[in-house]
């Protein structure tokens, strides 16, 4: 698995698909912090984790977008499928070197706290439980993302494909909103998409609500996305 991962990272700078996320992700989440912590006036940095939900949804899918397709189009899938390494070992590999470039981008949020806690006192345990709202959002979304870029051997597809899928989950949790006083089917409707919705959850977090069971959830999903991906690379294997 070390070995797909230094390879991924070494890709991720080669081919500056890093430096425009990094460069991007930079740049939206300080103009988040800008106009929704420093013009407040207020060291609450809650409004800029609020925002940053759609960030992360926005630019997860050109993060993971060549993960498996690129492999598929130049061909190298078959090398990678046939090599002395397990499928979980390729998918890992690929989900953990995403994740820290994630996890690179997300950092940025402690300069941010230094600025504040320069200019007042900050309240470090909120914006630590928003930081790790924002890192198990990444994790789930990076899962999604390596499956959908599994499927396809368009990069571009791939991030469209993820775009919408994870558009669509956000969607449907407002959708069915107003089915919680409806009859039965539409009650069970309502708590089928809400027990899958992410943005409910992460919401949580960003009002100082800590959730075990969010947290499972995130992690939970991740672990799922990624079996369906090696399950993916498993029946290219023996196609």
């Amino acid at each position: 698995m070390s070995a797909i991962y230094r390879r991924e990272m070494g890709a991720f700078f080669t081919s500056g698909i890093a430096y425009v996320f990094l460069t991007v992700f930079w740049l939206v989440s300080g103009i988040f912090f800008f106009t929704g912590t420093i013009m407040s006036n207020t060291t609450n940095v809650a409004s800029m984790f609020s925002s940053m939900f759609y960030v992360v949804m926005c630019l997860i899918p050109i993060l993971t977008m060549k993960l498996l397709s690129e492999e598929k189009k130049n061909k190298t899938d078959q090398g990678l499928l046939t090599a002395p390494v397990s499928l979980w070992d390729i998918v890992l590999g690929k989900y953990f070197a995403a994740l820290t470039l994630f996890i690179i981008a997300q950092s940025i949020v402690f300069i941010y706290a230094f600025i504040l806690n320069y200019l007042g006192d900050i309240a470090w345990t909120p914006l630590l439980g928003n930081y790790f709202a924002v890192l198990f959002l990444g994790a789930a979304f990076i899962a999604v993302g390596l499956f959908v870029s599994s499927l396809t051997e368009n990069q571009m597809a791939s991030a469209v494909v993820c775009l919408v899928l994870l558009f669509v989950m956000y969607l449907s949790e407002l959708l069915v909103s107003n089915f919680a006083n409806g009859n039965w089917f539409e009650k069970g409707v309502y708590k089928a998409v809400t027990s899958l919705a992410f943005y409910s959850r992460y919401v949580e977090f960003t009002r100082g609500v800590f959730s075990l069971t969010s947290v499972v959830f995130f992690i939970s999903v991740a672990f799922l996305f990624n079996f369906f991906t090696v399950k993916v690379l498993e029946k290219r294997r023996w196609s």
